[in-house]
């Protein structure tokens, strides 16, 4: 007696009839079906055995079924793109949704690089600098004018020069006297901090910090002998030669602010009316 050989599923024989051979086990074309082939996306009908399955991203078509969502053009063996899970040809896509290149105007087509700045598009080929007509790609570049221009270009064509180091300006430039300074190059003359953002001034036409000013060129308090910036307001004494803060103003017997008052001179001292008649 020969030996049996049935469906796996069903378990009819398969003798003298079609059947399918799965990772080794043999199914009737009926039971194959009903436990492995797909509904087509289109028409919802089972996709048999005898039939060509196409799929995409785990949906199934008939052949017949595969066609723009659009324009009802077949797509088999064709190009073609998804807009919320609907199939359309690239022509129709194109149309639809696909950009176009702000320098030649042509559609930019789907699974080709394109180049995006603030809702603008070009092909690679197209995203150029206006000068020098070289790919810009990935790499750095400054719009002006509605043109864009890779940083060589626009540095040598429009960027302000440092009056110091004679080099261009990209950023963190800074103004003084109307003219063009890098942060790191506007520093005091003295000390050579850099000066942006901080109280300064100038002798010279050389800038200086408040403290290298001071220090360098201002005058003496008579008392106490630190520098008298005489900036930003602060106010001082003058008599004769010499200079005094206004809070060291003060009688040199019993302390009281001379600011304002009549006072005598006695020596080096200064002396209220009042401490001058003890003398």
């Amino acid at each position: 007696m020969s030996e049996r050989y049935d469906c796996t599923e069903c378990k009819d024989s398969l003798y003298g009839q079609k059947y399918i051979l799965r990772e080794d086990h043999p199914y009737c074309i009926k039971c194959y079906e009903a436990l492995f082939s797909s509904n087509c996306e289109m028409c919802k009908k089972l996709i048999s055995c005898t039939s060509k399955d196409l799929s995409f991203k785990d949906c199934h078509w008939h052949s017949e079924c595969f066609l723009c969502n659009k324009c009802n053009r077949s797509l088999v063996d064709k190009p073609f793109a998804t807009k919320n899970d609907l199939l359309m040809c690239t022509d129709c896509y194109c149309v639809e949704y696909s950009s176009k290149c702000h320098a030649c105007l042509k559609t930019i087509m789907p699974g080709t690089k394109k180049m995006e700045h603030k809702g603008t598009s070009w092909h690679e080929k197209c995203f150029t600098c206006k000068s020098c007509q070289q790919p810009i790609g990935t790499k750095s570049f400054v719009k002006k004018d509605g043109n864009n221009y890779c940083l060589a270009c626009y540095e040598k064509l429009f960027a302000l020069q440092c009056v110091h180091c004679k080099k261009p300006i990209t950023t963190g430039g800074v103004s003084y006297h109307d003219q063009p300074w890098h942060k790191e190059c506007f520093v005091c003359t003295g000390c050579k901090m850099q000066l942006a953002g901080q109280r300064f001034t100038s002798r010279d036409d050389l800038t200086y910090c408040l403290e290298c000013f001071c220090n360098l060129f201002a005058k003496k308090c008579a008392y106490c002998t630190t520098p008298i910036s005489g900036l930003g307001g602060s106010k001082y004494i003058s008599f004769e030669a010499r200079q005094w803060h206004n809070d060291c103003f003060n009688c040199q017997k019993c302390n009281v602010s001379l600011v304002g008052r009549g006072f005598l001179t006695f020596k080096e001292d200064i002396i209220c009316p009042d401490c001058g008649k003890d003398l």
